[in-house]
C-alpha cells in the first residue's frame, strides 16, 4: 500500500487548549458569532461542533429570547454527541441538559416520534434531539410559525440541497422565509457528492459563516502527529485481498462496497462472514450488544461490531452499545456499509479502510474524519482505499478508469484541505515574501468584498465543486491545454457556483483557485538567503514568480502524477489505452481560445496539429480544428 498523501503535524496542542469558559479554539470562533440569526459552521470532524452548538444554544436560550432548541442528525448513532454535558465545571454559565424523554434517536417508529415531537413543541421542555427524517415528518404536521423563537441545529448540513426533491432543503427554505427561527448549520464538508448546491446564493448570503479548516485542527492536536491517505489494488474478489491491508492490531472502521457497485459480490452478509473468517474463529455473539467475539490464530480476542446486517432488532442493540462506548477496549473493528461515516464518534479509531471507489468527495472527507480524532492510543491515522485494479482486457475498463480519475480528485482535494494556507499579494505592494505570504508578478488583488469573502471562507468548497466537474475530471491527466483549464473551464464552474458574480469577479476567483492549487503542490526550498519554488519542473526564485507562468501549469497534474507512482505498469497501460475515451467535449469558448495557438503552431512547424501526436496539447489543437470544421459544415447545412 502506497500513500498518496502523507502529512505531518506539529502537534502543538493549540486546537485543544480551552479558555476560561471551557471552549476550544474552534468553539471560541463559533461562539463569537452567537448573536447571528443564521450561522453556518464549517469545521472538520473531531473539532467539537456538537459542543459549539451547546455553547451557542444555551446563550440563545438565556440571553437571546430563544425558547427551544431542536437538534437534528442524519442517523441515530450520532446522537450521543449531544447527550447531557457538564459545562459549568470548566467555567461556562450553564450545563447542557436535554430531557431524555425528548431524545428521539432511540429505537422506535416514526409515528410515535412525531407525536412526541408535537408534544415537545407545546411543552415547557427546552431541548429535543431527533434525526433529519423525524424533523421532516414532524414539519409536515406542524405550522411553520410554531418554529418562531426556536433554534434549529442541523448536523451534517450538506444533506440539504437546492434540488426540489430534497425535502430537508425545502424545509429549511420554508423556515427561513416563513418564521423567525434561528438556524445553526454544521458540517465538515459544505459540498455535496452530486455537484448540486446546498443552498442558493441568496439563501446562503443570509448565513454568517464560521470556518475552521482541517489543517488548523490536526496541527493543533496533542497526540496525532501524521495522517496517511493511500490506495491498495487487488484483482479478483476483494475478500481475497482484504488481509493485505486489514491490520487487526489497529482500531479500524471497515466500509464494504455498496451492493450496486462493481466491487460488491451482491451478498453483503456473506462478505462480512468471509472477513470474519479471515480474522479468526467466532467464539460468541453477546446477546445484549450483538458484539461478535473473534479469536485470532495467536489467541488474541477481538470485539467486532457488525453494522451491515440491517436486521433492525439486532442492529439497534449494536448501535446503542456503540453510542455508549467509553473505553479503548470496547470494540476493535467496526464493519459497516452505509453507517458510521459522518458524525460517528470513535476517538480510538486508527485506520479507516474503505473498499471500492468513492466518487463523492464529501464521502471521502467524512470517512477520513473517522480516524482523525486525537487520542492517546495513536500518533498516526491512516485512510486506505482498497480498489479493483483496472484490467485493459476487461470491457468495463472505461468505467474503471473513470473511477480512478474520481479517486485522484478526492486525494487531490484532501491534499488541499490538509495543507497550510498561503496568502497571495501583488508584487510591488511593499509586502515581502514570508512563510505563508507569496508575492506574484501580475497578480491582481480583488477590491470586491464578495470575492474576498469567497476566498476567505468558501475556497475549499469551491475547489470541491471544480474537482467534481466531469469535464475537469476528464481533463486532469493532461489531455487539455493548461490554459484552457485555467482560463475557460475553471471560470465556467465558478460562474455556475456563483451566478451573481460579474465577469471580473469570476476571473479573480478563478485566478486565485489556480494560483493556490499550483503553489500548494509546489516544492519550496531554502538556498542560502533565497527561496526557490519548483514550478513546471524548474526551480525559480520565489521573487520572480508571475501569473503567466502559473497559468501555463495544469493545477491538477500533480495528483495524477503522484498516484501514477503507485500504479502497476498494467494499470498505467489500461489508463493510457482508455484515456482517449475521455475526450473533453469541445466548447466554442475553448475553440476560440485555442485558435491563436493553432495559428502559431502552424507558422512555427509549417504543418497542422496531428490527432495522433504524442503531445496532448497538439492533439487538443487538432481536435479543435475538427470541431470548428464540423461547426462550419453544420452552418452550411442549416443555410
Amino acid at each position: 500500500m502506497t500513500n498518496i498523501v502523507d502529512v505531518k503535524y506539529e502537534s502543538n496542542g493549540d486546537s485543544l487548549i480551552i479558555n476560561e469558559y471551557g471552549m476550544r479554539e474552534m468553539q471560541q470562533r463559533a461562539y463569537a458569532a452567537r448573536e447571528a440569526q443564521n450561522i453556518l459552521l464549517k469545521a472538520p470532524p473531531g473539532s467539537g461542533k456538537s459542543r459549539a452548538l451547546m455553547f451557542i444554544g444555551l446563550d440563545k436560550l438565556i440571553n437571546q429570547n430563544i425558547k427551544k432548541i431542536i437538534v437534528t442528525v442524519p442517523e441515530r448513532s450520532i446522537a450521543s454527541s449531544f447527550s447531557e454535558t457538564n459545562l459549568t465545571t470548566d467555567g461556562f454559565h450553564s450545563d447542557w441538559q436535554p430531557d431524555v424523554k425528548y431524545d428521539l434517536c432511540m429505537p422506535g417508529g416514526e409515528k410515535r416520534k412525531v407525536d412526541t415531537f408535537k408534544e415537545f413543541m407545546d411543552s415547557e421542555a427546552k431541548i429535543l434531539i431527533c434525526t433529519h427524517a423525524t424533523l421532516r415528518f414532524a414539519f409536515n404536521q406542524i405550522e411553520t410559525q410554531k418554529f418562531n423563537q426556536c433554534l434549529i441545529a442541523i448536523d451534517e448540513f450538506h444533506h440539504v440541497s437546492v434540488d426540489y426533491e430534497n425535502k430537508l432543503g425545502e424545509l429549511i427554505r420554508a423556515i427561513m422565509s416563513e418564521s423567525s427561527a434561528h438556524i445553526l448549520a454544521m458540517t465538515g464538508s459544505y459540498f455535496r457528492g452530486d455537484s448540486i448546491p446546498v443552498l442558493m446564493p441568496n439563501d446562503e448570503a443570509k448565513f454568517y459563516k464560521v470556518t475552521y479548516n482541517y489543517y488548523e485542527q490536526l496541527n493543533g492536536y496533542k497526540y496525532l502527529k501524521s495522517l496517511g491517505i493511500g490506495y491498495h489494488f487487488y484483482q479478483g474478489k476483494y475478500t481475497s485481498a482484504i488481509h493485505e491491508v486489514l491490520d487487526t492490531d489497529k482500531k479500524t472502521i471497515l466500509h464494504i462496497p455498496n451492493v450496486n457497485s462493481g466491487e460488491s459480490t451482491k451478498d453483503k452478509l456473506r462478505e462480512v462472514d468471509a472477513i470474519i473468517d479471515i480474522i479468526g474463529k467466532v467464539l460468541k455473539i453477546d446477546n445484549e450488544t450483538k458484539i461478535i467475539y473473534v479469536e485470532r490464530d495467536d489467541g488474541k480476542i477481538l470485539k467486532i461490531a457488525d453494522l451491515v446486517n440491517d436486521n433492525l432488532p439486532d442492529r439497534d442493540k449494536t448501535i446503542t452499545y456503540l453510542r455508549n462506548m467509553s473505553s479503548i477496549n470496547d470494540v476493535d473493528l467496526i464493519i459497516a456499509l452505509g453507517m458510521a461515516k459522518e458524525g460517528f464518534d470513535w476517538p480510538y479509531c486508527e485506520h479507516a479502510l474503505t473498499v471500492g471507489y468513492r466518487g463523492s468527495l464529501t464521502e471521502i472527507i467524512q470517512i477520513v474524519g473517522r480516524c482523525t480524532r486525537d487520542s492517546s492510543n495513536k500518533i498516526h491515522a491512516q485512510f486506505t482505499n482498497l480498489i479493483a485494479e483496472p484490467d485493459a482486457d476487461n470491457e468495463e475498463v472505461i468505467q474503471s478508469v473513470n473511477n480512478m480519475l474520481k479517486a485522484i480528485t478526492a486525494s487531490l482535494l484532501m491534499e488541499q484541505v490538509l495543507a497550510p494556507n498561503f496568502k497571495f499579494n501583488s508584487k510591488g505592494q511593499g509586502l515581502e515574501n514570508s512563510n505563508n505570504v507569496i508575492s506574484i508578478n501580475g497578480f491582481k488583488q480583488s477590491e470586491s468584498t464578495r470575492v474576498k469573502n469567497i476566498i476567505e471562507s468558501d475556497i475549499t468548497d469551491l475547489k470541491a465543486s471544480v474537482l467534481q466537474d466531469p469535464e475537469i475530471i476528464k481533463a486532469m491527466p493532461g489531455n487539455v491545454d493548461p490554459e484552457v483549464i485555467n482560463k475557460v473551464m475553471i471560470p465556467k464552474v465558478v460562474k455556475m457556483k456563483y451566478p451573481d458574480l460579474n465577469k471580473d469577479e469570476v476571473n479573480e476567483v478563478s485566478q486565485y483557485i489556480v494560483i493556490d492549487s499550483v503553489i500548494k503542490h509546489a516544492k519550496i526550498e531554502e538556498k542560502g538567503n533565497k527561496r526557490f519554488i519548483k514550478l513546471a519542473n524548474d526551480f525559480i526564485n520565489i521573487d520572480d514568480i508571475d501569473v503567466d507562468l502559473i497559468n501555463s501549469i495544469n493545477p491538477f497534474m500533480n495528483a495524477f502524477e503522484v498516484l501514477s507512482k503507485s500504479l502497476t505498469p498494467k494499470v498505467l497501460k489500461a489508463i493510457q489505452q482508455c484515456i482517449t475515451a475521455f475526450k473533453v467535449t469541445m466548447t466554442d469558448d475553448e475553440a476560440k481560445f485555442l485558435w491563436p495557438k493553432i495559428n502559431n503552431f502552424i507558422k512555427a512547424t509549417e504543418r497542422h496539429p496531428s490527432l495522433n501526436s504524442l503531445d496532448p496539447t497538439e492533439r487538443r489543437m487538432a481536435e479543435a480544428i475538427v470541431y470548428m470544421k464540423e461547426l462550419k459544415r453544420q452552418s452550411i447545412r442549416d443555410e
